[in-house]
């Protein structure tokens, strides 16, 4: 049947990941990026309020370019503002794999990020999206698959980002992660079963929904990128080849 199963993919929804890093530290590099102009998100469809961002690791080095995807196969750079940073740096550079984007995102407070579904952000993909808090708050909620995770600052976070996920933010303070998008290598495959990783589900793994490849064309046609274009173009062939079966 082609439905990805939710009950499949319960092991291996989210965790949690055994590194804590110092609360007074990531603030102190936070205080740093302040200084900067963060960028609204590009998805606005996906959000009601102000959901901001800025990268300390892009595709042309910029802090200003706040998107995720990979463009022509171009290697992913640092930003002059991560060069300033040296804790985050030190996290970074502790991840024993290659990056690709890396952000600061920021829930203001009474905003709320929509559920949605993304492409290709779960570690069956070959992608795994971590999530380390720097501020957060009580009235901060986090859907990944109709379940709550409750994420405290300086915890380290895997979350499977292609099932659906929300954020509200209830609080009166500003909800800002680090977060990163790594390849998975052996090093993360290792990290991942201590973990508790499951990977026969990963295995058993079904495709995508039609309803979810719709609503990814959708958010890609927001984007109007290069990269995007390429993307809607790849899921409108899944969409045609699943129709013929």
């Amino acid at each position: 049947m082609y439905v990805k199963s939710t009950l499949s993919f319960m092991q291996n929804t989210f965790f949690k990941l055994p590194f804590s890093f110092i609360e007074d530290n990531l603030l102190a590099d936070l205080e740093i990026c302040k200084k900067h102009k963060f960028t609204a998100h590009f998805n606005t469809n996906d959000y009601e309020g102000q959901w901001t961002s800025i990268a300390l690791h892009s595709q042309n080095g910029e802090v200003d370019n706040i998107f995720a995807l990979t463009q022509n196969d171009t290697k992913f750079k640092e930003t002059p503002l991560l060069k300033k940073c040296n804790y985050f740096k030190e996290i970074i550079d502790s991840f024993q794999c290659e990056k690709e984007a890396i952000r600061l995102l920021n829930l203001k407070p009474g905003s709320v990020i929509n559920e949605h579904t993304d492409y290709n952000l779960g570690y069956e993909d070959g992608v795994f999206r971590i999530h380390i808090p720097i501020t957060t708050n009580n009235k901060v909620q986090f859907f990944i698959n109709a379940q709550e995770v409750k994420m405290c600052p300086g915890d380290c976070w895997y979350g499977n980002f292609n099932l659906p996920h929300s954020v509200r933010n209830d609080g009166e303070t500003d909800r800002i992660h680090l977060v990163m998008d790594c390849l998975r290598n052996d090093w993360s495959d290792t990290l991942f079963a201590q973990c508790g990783y499951n990977f026969e589900v990963e295995k058993r793994q079904a495709a995508y929904s039609r309803e979810t490849i719709l609503q990814m064309i959708a958010q890609f046609k927001e984007m109007n990128t290069e990269t995007s274009r390429k993307m809607i173009a790849q899921l409108e062939k899944e969409l045609d080849k699943n129709q013929a079966c």
